[in-house]
């Protein structure tokens, strides 16, 4: 069963961060001092008028009480108390999750330290490595990763930016996109508003890019390795890099990002953003979405995109009072390097670690080309729906390194029957779930024959007769 939201200590936190008794709050929220206090211990629910007032009076975002925040981040401060560096000091995750719902600035403050520690460790590594190699020092010093700062950034706008789907629609418009060609209407539009030609060059020409654009010259450059779609989708992303830069640099501006290597692959993920909703504008995709049950193939010919277009694009479709099916997305390679990653479903990604194996995307590997369905379990007893295929990326002829990915999406299972996947899968069977974790750190199935390290929950305890499922299950003693 899923966890009741407890907001007490939140609004705990809140009053004293601003230095009011229970008195002063409970008078400015027009109830007594001793709900208050009910209220702070959790033995009284927060009602949504409550709610309403104690965001007023803070001057917050009502998405601070979320309970899927807090859950995220009681996860993140879980998995970095995974660390090896914490062993034996017997950290219970409910003073944890306890932790990040009372404090979560102080929890925050823990994640940014280890964020610290966890880069300084790898430079020294780093460091290491080429003083043996005798290889030059630059970069060592590293932040934290740009494409871990844009992640968050997606997470915190659900992958959702309004300007910038009214913008693709106000392009749609202007160029007359509803039309057979679109490639063309597209490359006339970019020429007329911008002055700027494509073309497409040779893979030898592009040098190993796929689209690069010459400001002085005003010239768009294509791989002849594109297809169509790509094509399409690569002069619609310089047409958001051109026509919407200003939405660009604002969204980029967020804290969040804190480098400029970090706010320039955030003007680059944004500007895919928009190319997928000029390609894939939002009303058509939810309908026919809704009308074809989210067939990822059929859409991606109806809307001349790729496996990885499409479902980026439906991840997207949050738009309020038109949302889509809440999905989750993650991209992998065949080490397990996580190098995409999203959730709207409430599933949560590992941040410092590796990821569950038994998750069907791992499992895509093995059948190439190939959808896997798969019908999941996680500790806390949530059910999710995912499906996950191979994609192939040969960027060039015979000679250039073929890079096989994989792509998995999913859903919570009450989801699952508005996707045709779904079709012929008993949802309700026990034998059709597979149990999986989030990291085996985090995960407390102590059955499991692929945990690859012992779970943070239960010290380690080894009996060098006896030998379990895996070297860290535990055994009973006779």
């Amino acid at each position: 069963m899923k966890e009741v939201p407890q907001l007490g200590s939140r609004v705990r936190a809140l009053r004293r961060r601003r230095g009011l008794s229970q008195v002063q709050l409970a008078e400015r929220l027009s109830i007594s001092a001793s709900y208050l206090n009910l209220i702070e211990h959790n033995r009284r629910a927060l009602s949504a008028p409550l709610l309403i007032k104690l965001a007023q009076i803070f001057e917050l975002d009502l998405t601070t009480f979320a309970a899927e925040n807090d859950a995220r981040l009681a996860t993140e401060v879980m998995e970095a108390f995974g660390d090896s560096l914490f062993e034996g000091h017997e950290l219970v995750a409910e003073e944890v999750r306890e932790l990040s719902a009372s404090s979560p600035a102080l929890a925050r403050a823990v994640l940014t330290l280890y964020h610290a520690y966890q880069h300084a460790r790898e430079s020294a590594q780093t460091l290491a490595l080429r003083l043996y190699d005798r290889d030059d020092l630059t970069g060592v010093d590293r932040s934290r990763l740009p494409s871990e700062e844009v992640s968050d950034l997606l997470q915190r706008h659900v992958n959702y930016f309004p300007e910038l789907e009214e913008g693709a629609d106000a392009l749609r418009r202007d160029a007359r996109l509803d039309g057979e060609d679109l490639y063309q209407a597209l490359v006339r539009h970019l020429h007329d508003a911008f002055s700027v030609q494509v073309r497409v060059e040779t893979v030898a020409a592009m040098r190993g890019a796929v689209r690069r654009y010459d400001e002085a010259s005003r010239v768009l450059s294509l791989s002849e390795a594109l297809r169509r779609g790509s094509r399409n989708f690569q002069v619609a992303c310089q047409l958001g890099l051109l026509r919407e830069s200003a939405t660009l640099d604002r969204i980029s501006s967020d804290a969040l990002l804190t480098t400029d290597e970090s706010r320039a692959l955030g003007r680059v993920t944004l500007a895919n953003y928009f190319a997928g909703a000029v390609i894939m504008p939002y009303r058509p995709l939810l309908e026919a979405a809704r009308q074809e049950r989210y067939d990822l193939d059929l859409l991606g010919h109806r809307f001349r995109a790729s496996f990885e277009q499409v479902c980026h694009r439906l991840t997207s479709l949050r738009r309020p009072g038109a949302e889509g099916v809440p999905f989750h997305f993650v991209r992998i390679d065949v080490a397990g390097n996580i190098s995409k990653r999203f959730s709207a479903s409430g599933l949560r990604f590992a941040r410092f670690s590796g990821a569950c194996p038994r998750w069907n995307v791992f499992a895509a590997f093995l059948t190439p080309g190939m959808i896997r369905v798969q019908v999941q379990q996680m500790p806390d007893g949530t059910k999710y729906f995912w499906v996950a295929r191979t994609i192939r990326r040969n960027p060039g002829g015979y000679h250039a390194p073929l890079s096989v990915l994989a792509i998995g999406m999913g859903c919570e299972i009450g989801y699952a029957r508005e996707l045709v996947y779904a079709d012929g899968v008993d949802l309700t069977s026990a034998e059709a779930v597979v149990p999986v974790g989030v990291t085996c750190r985090l995960c407390e199935r102590s059955d499991c024959a692929q945990r690859a390290f012992p779970a943070l929950q239960h010290p380690m305890r080894v009996n060098e007769n006896v030998r379990g499922l895996s070297f860290f299950a535990p055994v009973e003693e006779r």
